[in-house]
């Protein structure tokens, strides 16, 4: 089997059953691991899945730029934004995450609500700027692919705080794979924020689902509230809620 015979079926078993075993294929093809774990190599480097130990999951492609996820599960963002924006009760005070998922929220907040809003995304908070809540921005190193502040100033500030909620944007959601992002530092960031709140709500559209990104930000078991779209795969539901994960499909 040529190379790109070889990589097009890696890519079509990654389709069709969610994940790449390495071992297995090698054996099924009569190759060595050594080869296909070079192809999965490649093929990584082409974006077009993400190497994990033993194999590969699908990559997520919540890690293209801010003008593409734009245009990526705008209906299911929407509902999820809707969704997530019902929870928030007054006098709460919530972290809202940035990214296209957190605008939605932002996009379908009661303007009159009386909360207080933290958030480290310039964008989320200008959203905010006809609405009755407080807003806390937290400031710090720009992260410009997601539009929020990141590094040593923002995560102090985010050490003094202890929010109800925190709605949390994530790039990919996967029960073995955990949380993940697709930048160190946002993950950092993520990760320190889930651990002062009270509650952590992950915001995960379809395409997030079984994804995974480069850098984790925690285990799936320390999601309270997934909200994703109804349309997601109730096998991927059931592994969620038998890890502890109160799913909501909106």
């Amino acid at each position: 089997m040529l190379t790109e015979q070889r990589k097009r079926h890696l890519l079509s078993l990654l389709k069709q059953d969610g994940r790449i075993v390495a071992k297995s294929v090698a054996a099924g093809l009569g190759l060595s691991e050594d080869t296909i774990r070079r192809d999965l190599r490649e093929l990584a480097a082409e974006g077009l899945l993400q190497r994990v130990h033993g194999g590969a999951l699908p990559a997520s492609p919540a890690v293209g730029t801010l003008a593409t996820r734009l245009s990526i599960g705008a209906a299911d963002k929407a509902a999820i934004g809707r969704y997530a924006a019902s929870m928030i009760r007054p006098g709460q005070t919530v972290f809202v995450d940035g990214g296209t998922t957190a605008m939605q929220l932002v996009n379908h907040l009661d303007h009159r609500l009386m909360a207080t809003i933290v958030t480290h995304s310039p964008l989320v908070a200008g959203a905010l700027a006809d609405h009755a809540v407080d807003v806390l921005l937290i400031g710090g190193k720009l992260f410009k692919h997601s539009m929020v502040s990141v590094g040593v100033a923002a995560l102090r500030a985010v050490s003094e705080i202890r929010p109800d909620i925190f709605f949390m944007g994530v790039t990919g959601v996967h029960p073995t794979a955990g949380l993940t992002t697709g930048d160190p530092e946002e993950a950092a960031m993520k990760r320190a924020i889930a651990d002062t709140a009270a509650e952590l709500v992950v915001m995960a559209s379809s395409e997030k689902i079984g994804a995974a990104s480069h850098f984790v930000i925690a285990p799936i078991e320390r999601t309270d509230i997934l909200i994703t779209p109804a349309g997601t795969d109730q096998d991927s539901s059931t592994q969620f809620t038998a890890l502890g994960v109160d799913v909501r499909r909106v």
